[in-house]
């Protein structure tokens, strides 16, 4: 029971960040490219502002659920438990996937909030830039986690 409500959370943070990643990059920026650069870089920021603060709500719970769900198996197999390769996949991508949100957080978001507090359009737009190219990589990697956990 322990390990399903684990997972459940698991799956629905996952969720929240990647379905989150999908929506800003193939929907709201596309739609936000047709505003002017003070409202664009303003819109973005504000939208970046709260995604970014529930990922990391979820890069909490998925951490947390992650190591509660191995630490259940682990304990249920009285100690000789080996990590499947899909899991230790999973992990080491989700972490890398956390090491590049923390650059997008406190580097180019930072950027950004600094652009936006002077009124910088140019240096936001720069900013969003870099946002938008580690945002791809980002998603590229989480769908490559969900199709290996999925398909191996």
């Amino acid at each position: 029971m322990i390990y399903n409500a684990l997972k459940l959370v698991h799956v629905l943070s996952i969720i929240v960040w990647i379905g989150g990643m999908v929506f800003a990059h193939f929907f709201l920026r596309p739609t936000a490219q047709q505003l002017e650069p003070p409202q664009r870089v303003r819109l973005m920021h504000g939208v970046l502002q709260r995604f970014l603060g529930a990922v990391a709500v979820a890069i909490v719970l998925v951490l947390t659920s992650g190591l509660g769900m191995i630490g259940a198996v682990s304990m249920g197999a009285g100690g000789a438990f080996s990590m499947p390769l899909k899991w230790t996949i999973m992990a080491t991508l989700g972490v890398v996937m956390m090491g590049i949100f923390a650059y997008i957080y406190f580097a180019l978001f930072d950027r950004l909030e600094r652009a936006v507090a002077a009124s910088d359009w140019s240096a936001g737009g720069q900013a969003l830039g870099g946002i938008r190219r580690w945002v791809s990589v980002n998603l590229l990697i989480g769908l490559v986690i969900v199709a290996q956990t999925l398909l191996m």
